[in-house]
Order: structure tokens, then C-alpha cells, then sequence
């Protein structure tokens, strides 16, 4: 039962993952009432603060930018599911879990709310299970998050460059 549950559930999360954020393009990419409603009611609420345009078709959490997201989300969730891709699930989880984190707050914590469309939560309830299934995909995968972030880490901080900043080698001392 283990087996087939360690088999089986990364892949039925990045179907069932891809296909909530690919269903949503069609509202984000096509400026739906619906997204409009919900990008206009965060805006709104962001300006009440002096941050007005944050959400507005071209701020820097508009529609189309957080579409963008789970566009790439879903690619790499999709492409996870070539076995020698496998590794590409825990950067398009990370991707997920980011975006959803964002949306299950700004329904909770806003005057968004869990339910701006009148569908019931439907929308909210989906967010929630999406970012739910990422961060458990994300602990699952933690030994390859690891992983990722040890080669990041090389590359950005190179060994000479690490050696570096802890200040000047001594010269080599002679027999």
C-alpha cells in the first residue's frame, strides 16, 4: 500500500495541480468578469493603504503575472511526469505553493474573502487544496529541495568565493 501511495501520488498531484492552474488561465488570460472582480477587489483594498495599482492589469501582482506563475507551475508539474523530469516536481510544488499561499491569504486575510464570485467557495477550497497537496509534495521531496538549494548555493557562492570571504590563504609553508 506504501508502495503504491509513494508511486501513485506525486503524479495524481501534478495532474490534479496542473490542471486547477490550467483551468484558470482561461479567466486570468482572457480578463473574465470574474478575474476582475477579484484582481479589483485587491487593488481596492490596496490602495487603502497607498498601494493602488499593485493588482491592476499591469502592477506587479497583476492577473496576468500570477497566471504567468502557474502557467510555468503547471509546465513544470506536467513535465515532472517523464520519470528521467522527476526532479522538476519539486520546483513546480515550490512554484505552487508560493502562488497558493498568496491566494489562500489574500482570501482569508482581505476584504477578498472566501467566497467573491457567489460559487460557493469553490474557488477558495481549490487554492487550498492545491497549496495543502504542494507543501506535503515539498516534504516529501524535502531530500531533493535539499538538493537544489546545496547546487544554488554552489553556484552562486562559488568554493574559491566562499574561501574568500573568510579572508586571505596563508601561504603554503615550506619543509
Amino acid at each position: 500500500m506504501t508502495r503504491h501511495l509513494r508511486t501513485y501520488a506525486p503524479i495524481a498531484y501534478s495532474i490534479t495541480a496542473a490542471a486547477v492552474f490550467l483551468d484558470s488561465l482561461r479567466f486570468k488570460f482572457t480578463n473574465a468578469p470574474e478575474t476582475q472582480t477579484i484582481f479589483g477587489k485587491l487593488d481596492s483594498w490596496a490602495a487603502s493603504f497607498g498601494a493602488g495599482g499593485l493588482f491592476a492589469q499591469t502592477g506587479l501582482f497583476s492577473q496576468y503575472v500570477i497566471g504567468s506563475a502557474e502557467l510555468i507551475a503547471a509546465a513544470f508539474l506536467l513535465a515532472s511526469l517523464v520519470p528521467a523530469l522527476k526532479r522538476l516536481r519539486i520546483i513546480g510544488a515550490l512554484i505552487a505553493a508560493a502562488v497558493m499561499s498568496g491566494a489562500v491569504g489574500f482570501h482569508l486575510l482581505t476584504p477578498l474573502g472566501i467566497d467573491p464570485n457567489d460559487d460557493g467557495g469553490g474557488l477558495f477550497a481549490m487554492a487550498v487544496v492545491v497549496w495543502l497537496s504542494s507543501v506535503a509534495m515539498l516534504i516529501a521531496g524535502r531530500s531533493v529541495l535539499g538538493e537544489l538549494a546545496g547546487s544554488i548555493t554552489r553556484v552562486l557562492f562559488p568554493r574559491d568565493a566562499r574561501s574568500a570571504l573568510q579572508g586571505p590563504i596563508p601561504p603554503p609553508q615550506r619543509p
